[in-house]
């Protein structure tokens, strides 16, 4: 005899995603991931008949992604992938080193026993990655996922948004600059474990020392595999 659904079940009012956000997804992964290269052209038309959609949703996702740093949209030459510079790097990282300075101290409050079972599953997952395995696709989605989780822990609703909105940026930026290189994977390790270690003592103190250690060393790294400023 089957079991009589909950209230909560018949009552739950199914999401459905617009059009329009699987094409925003569909358009900022295809970036993110590389398969768009930086500087290249978005065709509104081209981009909707291979979606096969409407120019529309195809207009509306190129807006979104304008507004989230992946798109530039110049007068008389449509949009292009952007291409972030070093000025780019400087500004997400100043912006990011706030919201994880929030985060972690936030999450030391109210972190349950699923996110730290949830951020030790990602360090682990690097641990086992020998330097082979560990592509630059996957180095950056682990580390992306992992900050994302401690944000996601803090609860704090307006700063899990600001995050999400630099998450991109973020991404591309790992995703480009090689950090599935040994020294930048010894460092991705090292530096979530003591981070998950602190998070689950609860020490506020040693979590910002941390945190800002951690933030400053992928800055460096990152910024090294840039060309000198002439």
């Amino acid at each position: 005899m089957s079991q009589k659904p909950t209230l909560t079940e018949i009552l739950t009012v199914p999401v459905k995603r617009s059009l329009s956000d699987e094409v925003i997804e569909r358009l900022r992964d295809a970036i993110v991931n590389g398969k768009i290269a930086p500087g290249e052209r978005l065709r509104e038309e081209v981009l909707a008949a291979s979606m096969q959609v409407s120019r529309g949703p195809v207009r509306e996702a190129i807006q979104r992604l304008e507004r989230e740093g992946l798109v530039m949209v110049l007068p008389n030459r449509g949009a292009t992938v952007a291409r972030l510079s070093r000025e780019d790097l400087d500004e997400v990282h100043s912006l990011r080193s706030v919201l994880e300075r929030l985060a972690v101290c936030e999450s030391i409050k109210h972190a349950d026993a699923e996110h730290l079972d949830r951020l030790a599953g990602i360090v682990e997952q690097m641990v086992a990655s020998d330097n082979e395995t560990l592509t630059g696709p996957m180095a950056a989605e682990l580390d992306t996922r992992f900050h994302q989780t401690m944000v996601e822990a803090s609860g704090h609703k307006r700063l899990i948004r600001a995050w999400l909105d630099l998450r991109p940026q973020i991404h591309i930026f790992l995703l480009s600059r090689n950090v599935a290189n040994p020294d930048f994977r010894e460092h991705l390790v090292r530096g979530h474990s003591a981070i998950l270690n602190v998070v689950r003592d609860r020490d506020e103190a040693r979590a910002i020392e941390i945190i800002d250690d951690h933030m400053k060393g992928a800055y460096v790294r990152v910024m090294n595999s840039y060309p000198p400023e002439p």
